[in-house]
């Protein structure tokens, strides 16, 4: 047996640490390599448009070291801990592990937001630093170890999908049955990973450790498939895009830029199927430990980003928020572009379940939402003299059930993220209201929009209170407009059948 190898707890914190706030503000250069690929092939305007604003921001987050996407995820920790290595702690890894996040998400130049949440069935309280992370471990021989650091959003998350087949059950067939349940809410485009076999647990393990590896379907595409796994790949990738989703589900040709798939031993009984979208806000580091001190993670160059800089839309409605009547929202058509000026609250689920319980006690609300605007947004903390962080979208669908009460308070129009349900939608067309949708994944370019922040209501919710905020020009796009149409539905329809028609090759 060879010397053995100490890893000291601060290497394990300094690295874990370092890596959270390196892939808070850098994208993977080689998931921006291919998404300039697929901002230079989309030919839809919509999706071309989101692809502009993810590529702007990821440029801009980088320069400023400042969060791709205000939802700066769960931490998810892979671990090759190599047999001759001795953990020089007191403390469990769970522990030295959980440190380093803690490091990370309260960082004084880059504070990240909180999004843990402990008791998850009743009080749901945030644990405020993050933590703790999703450990996993595997023993390996060597004196070395090998560690994966992943921030996974909620939105992409909440997307995953898991079916126990019988064995003849065709898994291409699976993938587009689940891709229209899915919506916009992964914010594609992303990647998909794929776990198949073993047990259930393990399956959607290997599906989520899948999304560590690097995109490379353009060189397997120029290649060609050399086993079956890498063919399953490529007919999933093929099928996926064939069906027009595009990016943030505006319809398009790039819905998604890869799809990876690990697959592992199983009982014969069974085919254990999984599946996890990566968003556009993909976030992982690898780094390795051998002894002689902590791991920092080389910057990018950003002469390496694509040369693609989001300008406002010249044929963009503008909206004076202050001066917004039910007329004017009336005449909006989806699909339009508009910039708004002016105020809108805030609010998200915390919020929207206190109004609620309000409202059936009878107790007065504290802030009057007639003829407003509502943004679902949690904003990272401002740092360096920010009005506010990085403040994108949260996923819209979470607050359809509130929908009907928050229009019946007097709401004109709500911002959010995706797409909005059935039932969502017939009640917007019956108010008459619209719902308006700003680009996952571009939260720092859409912070740069606003001008004024304040807390008016509920802050002890923390990020998820009320808050009034001051916009100049934010970029949105009418999802849904008052006479019920829906872009979500009609522009991937439209673009699915041009795709059929070999109108348009799908993204390679």
């Amino acid at each position: 047996m060879s010397d053995m190898t100490v890893i000291t707890e601060n290497d394990v914190i300094e690295s874990v640490a370092d890596a959270l706030q390196y892939i808070s503000y850098y994208h993977p250069m080689d998931y921006i390599r291919a998404l300039g690929e697929a901002y230079e092939a989309e030919k839809g305007p919509a999706a071309k448009d989101a692809i502009a604003q993810i590529l702007t921001n990821s440029r801009m987050c980088a320069e400023g070291h400042r969060p791709l996407c205000q939802d700066t995820g769960i931490v998810n920790v892979f671990v090759k801990w190599g047999q001759n290595c001795r953990l020089d702690s007191t403390q469990s890894l769970q522990e030295v592990v959980d440190e380093g996040v803690r490091r990370a998400y309260n960082h004084p130049d880059n504070k990240l937001r909180a999004s843990i949440l402990a008791d998850p069935a009743f009080t749901r309280r945030n644990t405020r630093d993050n933590t703790p992370c999703v450990l996993s471990v595997e023993m390996v021989p060597g004196n070395r170890v090998e560690i994966d650091v992943a921030a996974k959003g909620g939105g992409s998350e909440n997307k995953s999908k898991f079916k126990m087949m019988n064995p003849s059950d065709n898994i291409v067939d699976w993938v587009i049955e689940q891709i229209p349940s899915m919506g916009a809410g992964w914010c594609p485009p992303g990647m998909l990973g794929i776990g198949i076999g073993g047990t259930a647990e393990h399956c959607v393990k290997l599906a989520k450790q899948s999304l560590m590896d690097p995109i490379d379907m353009g060189q397997l595409k120029q290649r060609g498939a050399q086993n079956d796994i890498e063919q399953l790949r490529i007919d999933i990738f093929d099928a996926v895009n064939a069906m027009g989703v595009g990016a943030q589900g505006l319809g398009g040709l790039a819905t998604v830029l890869d799809v990876k798939i690990l697959d592992a031993p199983c009982h014969a009984a069974g085919k254990p199927v999984a599946m996890i979208p990566n968003c556009a806000a993909t976030r992982h580091a690898h780094f390795t430990l051998d002894g002689s001190g902590p791991a920092y993670l080389e910057p990018p160059s950003l002469d390496d980003y694509p040369q693609v800089t989001w300008q406002p839309d010249s044929a963009a409605k503008r909206v004076d928020l202050n001066a917004l009547t039910a007329e004017e929202v009336a005449s909006w058509n989806h699909g339009d572009r508009l910039l708004l000026s002016g105020k809108m609250l805030t609010g998200r689920d915390a919020a929207h379940k206190r109004i609620n319980d309000m409202l059936e006690a009878g107790e007065e609300l504290p802030v009057e939402f007639k003829g407003r605007a509502i943004y679902y947004v949690g904003p990272v903390d401002p740092v360096m003299g920010e009005v506010v962080g990085p403040a994108g979208p949260t996923t819209a669908t979470r607050m359809d059930k509130f929908t009907e009460m928050m229009l019946d308070l007097g709401l004109l129009a709500m911002i959010g993220k995706a797409e909005r349900g059935h039932d969502a939608v017939n009640v917007i067309s019956r108010f008459k209201v619209a719902y308006l949708m700003a680009t996952g994944g571009a939260a720092y370019l859409v912070s740069r929009a606003i001008k004024g922040a304040e807390v008016v209501a509920f802050e002890d919710l923390g990020m998820e209170a009320i808050y009034e905020f001051e916009v100049q020009d934010m970029p949105v796009t009418v999802a849904v407009d008052a006479a019920g149409n829906n872009v979500h539905t009609l522009a991937p329809a439209e673009w699915r059948q041009r795709i059929a028609a070999g109108e348009f090759e799908p993204a390679e």
